[in-house]
């Protein structure tokens, strides 16, 4: 499937397809991009790509005026307007779940829409309002990764993925928190109407399609920025450029100019990890996105990531990730 690239004067006509209707649960106080993310998604499909149409509507309990945790204030429709099947019911989340989750109104309403929805999901602390309806009971479900320990222990019968962007299972689809709702959206359009069509739409919004759901929510590489100090931090973005050189403990001192002992101690302070730990991360990370994204070859990655052997690389990958890099080749590419 093609479709332009240029401005929106150049968008295709969709008068003819098929609408999905998506409906979009928020609440006072709820994350403004756990809404807009999807939306923007779902909008773009139905204006860039031929034969896709996604008909979209925000709900709360009551409708009207609604203010975002960051305080922009936008309209919303009654949730108990929504009548008919609805083909994919989103609840989103944001620092008012708490008082959401207390509202049984919303939570009857969910369960009445999921009743007969294609699909059920929510994105970041949703969750939360998902699980309290009664509809991750034996699933496996995720959420913002600093939520997810509260999630498992609330709701004992919801096998919680802490690492993942997004955990598909059955009906049911969970989201990591915020941008993840993007990561989401564009898997369900992939869902519907193939990976090109989620591609051309990731083209659009100019993000990339690359973090699939079984990725860590956050990198080595991303941790790495609260770094306290700027040599650290500096020697951090060196690192990912220079994996195949010495990265021992000695060498890796040395560019810093601090003692063996003494980069030790700093080094696991401000990055949380040891200086070996981090580097094999960023290893494993860096060849995870090549085996993803490129044609190399599994022994042209191994050397370009500093493992130096196929072998190396593979025993890694089965100590650190309980998989191959040719079976993570095949499932995320």
């Amino acid at each position: 499937m093609t479709t332009s690239t240029s401005s929106s004067s150049t968008e295709p006509t969709v008068s003819n397809a098929a609408e999905r209707g998506v409906v979009i649960v928020t609440f006072e106080a709820g994350q403004i991009l756990d809404v807009t993310g999807p939306l923007e998604v779902f909008s773009s499909a139905s204006r860039f790509l031929p034969a896709v149409r996604y008909r979209t509507q925000v709900v709360t309990t009551r409708g009207g005026p609604v203010r975002a945790n960051c305080g922009l204030e936008f309209s919303s429709s009654p949730i108990g307007d929504v009548t008919g099947p609805v083909d994919t019911l989103m609840v989103a989340g944001g620092s008012g779940m708490d008082r959401a989750v207390a509202d049984n109104e919303l939570l009857a309403q969910i369960r009445r829409l999921a009743a007969d929805a294609r699909r059920v999901t929510s994105v970041c602390s949703g969750a939360f309002l998902l699980a309290a309806a009664g509809l991750l009971q034996g699933r496996r479900a995720t959420t913002h990764w600093a939520d997810c320990a509260r999630l498992g222990v609330t709701y004992a019968d919801i096998t919680v993925e802490p690492d993942a962007i997004y955990v598909h299972d059955g009906t049911v689809w969970t989201s990591a928190g915020v941008t993840a709702g993007i990561d989401l959206a564009l898997a369900l359009v992939a869902d519907d109407h193939g990976h090109q069509a989620a591609a051309t739409v990731a083209r659009q919004l100019v993000v990339y399609l690359q973090r699939s759901g079984g990725q860590a929510q956050f990198s080595a590489l991303l941790a790495g920025q609260a770094a306290d100090t700027e040599p650290v931090r500096d020697l951090l973005s060196w690192l990912r450029d220079h994996l195949t050189d010495d990265l021992s403990i000695p060498a890796l001192a040395r560019q810093i100019n601090l003692s063996e002992r003494q980069f030790t101690r700093v080094f696991k302070a401000q990055v949380g990890a040891t200086a070996a730990d981090h580097v094999e991360t960023v290893r494993v990370e860096t060849a995870c996105r090549l085996l993803e994204t490129t044609n190399k070859t599994i022994e042209q990655i191994a050397k370009t990531c500093g493992f130096g052997t196929p072998e190396t690389m593979n025993r890694t990958f089965r100590r650190r990730l309980n998989t191959t890099p040719g079976d993570h080749r095949h499932h995320f590419r």
